[in-house]
């Protein structure tokens, strides 16, 4: 009898650990979402809106809200289905494997592996900026960052948080020190804080177009926070955490960014700002001295490195849960065995990104792609409505505040997102959807091996 125990033991399939508590969500939301954008974005934000720090400010706050009413309702999302895959879950339950399947599609083969090689590009240009490396060499840290992301997160889920924890406090430290810096001295450097106002850009249709304009750029720097929900199958007391987490994230990432704006215009004024294409390395080097450059580099290296790996921590629990339900490449599925992660998830993820940062040409695919995101970002704030209809979920658990005016403006606010970059981008646009609606014969032969339903 023993011996039979024993022997079924061992055939039982290794699951993912609950590991993560409060602490690391919110560490894992901060550092996923805070990569390169904060130091390089605030000038052309500005410079959309007619140079007006005002309606600069009131843009980042806005975007902020609005991915703080997205926050509210994965939140709730997140306790009523606690599994990994989060999103791929949502769409499944509420509106079937195939449009499920099509953001899994597009997320492995573009959106995530294309977010990791363009972050592990950015780390290696500015690790470039500390130690020169040839354009060979460039390629090799870049591929070599995502090697070491990857390493640590077949390792284990607890190694991954607590890198990710390190690396976030670092960055978020470092970032919160450089504003006060420049705040400090910036208000006794004699900068002129008046902006000059582009002609026709401060009044009617123009301002209009540029708020929306401005309000895509902030709403792609506040990207990430979703993956988190990704991550709900190792998540300690789901239920309790993800919507505290959420909340304190998305507040803590509103401040920061308001505090980092703020700092920047009292370096260098509204005007310059407007004008900078990297304007954190612009500050330093204006208001402090210009070797400095080098340690903002070093920051945002750092930055895009936490970034990569909270990428990495969350993403391939898509493509488990996928593969989970036969619509994927089965060995993606599996657990290992000592370490308790999706480690081959993790491999085949980290290879197609590396494939993608060493070829170099994969970012006019990327930019078609990523705005579908927003498609099924505001699918997936729909299930809540579903999910309710459907009375799944306890009664006691955690519930969206202002339900269901919350759920109702993020997917009117994502609606728009996308409508603007299609009437923006019309050929672009279309070449993503394409690319993402390319998944449709994929999903009918994954259907027919597995004769999973539709």
């Amino acid at each position: 009898m023993k011996d039979y125990e024993v022997t079924a033991q061992a055939h039982q399939p290794v699951r993912l650990t609950r590991t993560l508590n409060l602490r690391d969500l919110i560490f894992l939301i901060v550092g996923t979402v805070i990569g390169a954008g904060i130091f390089l974005v605030p000038g052309s934000v500005l410079s959309q809106v007619g140079n007006s720090v005002p309606i600069s400010l009131a843009v980042w706050i806005g975007g902020g809200v609005l991915t703080l009413l997205g926050a509210l309702t994965y939140g709730e999302l997140s306790t009523i289905k606690p599994e990994a895959g989060g999103i791929y879950i949502y769409l499944r339950d509420c509106f079937g494997r195939f449009p499920a399947f099509l953001y899994g599609w597009a997320f492995f083969f573009v959106i995530s592996s294309g977010s990791a090689a363009t972050l592990a590009v950015a780390f290696s240009r500015n690790l470039g900026e500390v130690i020169p490396l040839s354009p060979i060499e460039n390629k090799i840290s870049a591929i070599a960052m995502i090697a070491v992301v990857a390493a640590v997160n077949v390792r284990g889920t607890r190694q991954s948080a607590n890198l990710q924890n390190v690396t976030t406090a670092i960055k978020v430290s470092a970032l919160i020190l450089m504003s006060v810096v420049l705040l400090w001295f910036g208000a006794r450097s004699g900068v002129d804080h008046q902006p000059t106002v582009a002609p026709g850009a401060s009044t009617g249709l123009s301002l209009f177009s540029g708020i929306g304009l401005a309000m895509i750029g902030v709403l792609w720097a506040y990207e990430g926070w979703q993956y988190a929900t990704f991550s709900a199958g190792e998540t300690l007391d789901s239920r309790r955490n993800f919507p505290r987490a959420f909340l304190v994230g998305t507040l803590a990432l509103i401040g920061i960014y308001l505090l980092a704006n703020l700092a920047y215009i009292a370096a260098l004024g509204p005007s310059e700002v407007a004008i900078s294409k990297s304007v954190a390395a612009d500050s330093v080097a204006a208001l402090i001295h210009p070797r400095l450059r080098s340690v903002v580099a070093l920051l945002i290296a750092t930055s895009v490195f936490t970034a990569a790996n909270g990428l990495t921590l969350t993403s391939p629990r898509v493509y488990y849960a996928m593969a989970n339900d036969g619509l994927f490449f089965r060995k993606l599925a599996e657990v290992h065995p000592k370490f308790g992660t999706p480690a081959f998830a993790v491999i085949a993820g980290a290879l197609w990104a590396s494939l993608l940062a060493a070829y170099g040409s994969f970012e006019q695919l990327f930019n078609a792609v990523v705005f579908t995101g927003w498609i099924f970002y505001g699918l997936a704030a729909a299930c809540l409505f579903v999910y309710r209809r459907k009375a799944i979920g306890s009664q006691d658990a955690y519930k969206t505040p202002g339900y269901p005016i919350t759920p109702i403006v993020f997917i009117l606010a994502a609606a728009a997102l996308v409508i603007n970059s299609i009437i923006s981008q019309p050929v672009l646009s279309g070449l993503g959807i394409g690319i993402v609606l390319l998944g449709a014969p994929a999903f009918l032969i994954w259907r027919s091996r597995s004769n999973a339903p539709n």
